[in-house]
């Protein structure tokens, strides 16, 4: 299973939900804002990030002595999700940051919790419910480019494999609706596999393996893939296809999948085995991690009495082999300078997303991003 068994990730996930129940505090110390952060699917990588970056946000000097965070997990399951939302209205929430299950299940929950004058802001996926802020990017817009891209790259014609998200979140809804609309515009395309991947490099692989029992690599043109670029590469690899053959990806921002697309010989400090420059056909997108953060951050402005956008569009980060710029460390000033992969020595773990610079967010940044921790 490579870098990303089932078991380190099931591992992972249960010592991430340890963690983030450690969070939560019996009571918001006195003159500080109760917030709680709500969040549904967490077994993958970029929940991890986004949810390490609302801690960083909550932790950094100008939020510590606002904010009482407090973290609970749903899974995905709206009705849980549902119920905790309810509870922290009865527990005084003053805010709720939601990484929503569904755009319309929490709806009435929602509704309850502004009628009772809390805050809400949902990050990466929306919530329809009218009351509710929203931070994400344009969702149909990351399918259609990245469709677009893939068309263009196989000249019009060829077979596909696509890999989706989160099944019923708006980001799975809204991108893998989008792309489909562009490859039925095309009919040289055809779509020869579908998996749901779960935003996961180890569901990919697992779900990517099933496909090539029966379609082998000769027989796929192109991937399509929510998550798991870098996964197909490594299977490719692993299969003893050449460099020179990888099939075009359209698909994540994982950093292992950036570093793939350096040009072949590019001298990346840390990188060995398929977690190396290839120039790998690429277009990475990303919904920024830091979205998460992003929507503290405003929720706590409007509990201070400010006016907050309804709804916030993020930029689409987009970064193909032309474009692709490596960090040599990590610095605020190197990403502001447009750098957008990270060197295998800062950031070990293929799957962690990379699209983590704001100027709306100098408070976090790559050690939040990593561990949780603000910028000074």
């Amino acid at each position: 299973m490579g870098l990303w068994s089932k078991t380190r990730l099931g591992l992972w996930a249960a010592t991430f939900a340890g963690a983030l129940a450690v969070c939560a505090s019996p009571a918001a110390a006195a003159g500080k804002f109760k917030i709680f952060l709500s969040m549904s699917y967490i077994g993958n990588d970029w929940q991890a990030e986004a949810a390490n970056m609302v801690k960083a946000m909550a932790a950094h000097g100008s939020m510590a002595d606002k904010v009482d965070l407090q973290v609970q997990v749903a899974g995905p399951n709206a009705q849980r999700q549902i119920q905790q939302i309810n509870a922290m209205v009865q527990a005084g929430a003053q805010a709720i940051v939601i990484y929503p299950i569904s755009p319309t299940a929490l709806n009435a929950a929602v509704k309850n919790a502004c009628a009772k004058g809390v805050v809400v802001v949902a990050y990466d996926g929306e919530i329809s419910e009218p009351c509710a802020h929203n931070v994400t990017i344009d969702q149909e817009e990351a399918g259609r480019v990245t469709a677009d891209w893939l068309v263009k790259k196989l000249n019009g014609k060829g077979n596909i494999v696509l890999v989706t998200g989160v099944p019923g979140t708006s980001v799975d809804t809204l991108r893998t609706k989008a792309a489909k609309e562009v490859f039925a515009k095309n009919p040289g395309i055809k779509v020869v596999a579908e998996a749901v991947g779960m935003w996961s490099q180890a569901v990919a692989r697992t779900e990517l393996s099933k496909i090539l029992a029966t379609h082998n690599w000769d027989q796929i043109d192109g991937l399509w893939m929510q998550v798991g670029c870098y996964t197909a590469n490594s299977l490719q690899i692993e299969a003893g296809k050449q460099i020179k053959d990888l099939k075009p990806c359209a698909g994540e921002g994982s950093n292992g999948g950036r570093i793939q697309m350096l040009p072949v010989g590019t001298e990346v400090e840390g990188a060995n085995g398929t977690y190396m420059p290839m120039g790998a056909p690429r277009i990475s997108y990303a919904s920024p991690p830091y979205s998460g953060g992003l929507a503290l951050k405003l929720a706590v402005e409007k509990l201070e009495g400010k006016d907050i956008p309804q709804h916030v569009t993020l930029p689409l980060p987009l970064v193909t082999n032309d474009t692709i710029k490596l960090c040599q460390e990590g610095s605020w000033a190197e990403m502001k300078a447009g750098c957008n992969a990270f060197k295998p020595s800062i950031v070990p773990n293929p799957g962690w997303f990379a699209s983590i610079f704001s100027d709306q967010t100098p408070e976090i940044g790559l050690n939040a991003a990593l561990v949780g921790q603000p910028e000074n």
